[in-house]
């Protein structure tokens, strides 16, 4: 199966919530994956917020896009990165 993102919308900042066909959901922070010229128009908040879906992915006018397998991985490491710090939390209370 390809990998599509199939619904997107922008939360605040540089952060957009995806869903993706495999039933993955979740919100990617953009802000620090803008290098390169073709996205340095997507620094204008504004630019970056008329994003579409085409492709199955994220598109701009000026042709900006990224892999819907590059943003899962985004949403990936963000769940796992919140999963650690809530156990994290819960063993700060164990130890207490």
């Amino acid at each position: 199966m390809f990998l599509h993102v199939i619904e997107a919308k922008y939360v605040n900042s540089y952060r957009v919530w995806l869903e993706f066909n495999d039933k993955t959901k979740g919100i990617i922070d953009l802000k620090n994956e803008l290098d390169g010229e073709i996205f340095e128009p997507l620094k204008d908040i504004d630019y970056f917020k008329s994003f579409k879906l085409e492709g199955h992915t994220l598109n701009w006018d000026n042709g900006a896009d990224f892999a819907p397998e590059f943003l899962k991985s985004i949403v990936k490491n963000k769940n796992i990165t919140v999963q650690n710090h809530k156990m994290e939390k819960h063993f700060e209370e164990f130890e207490e």
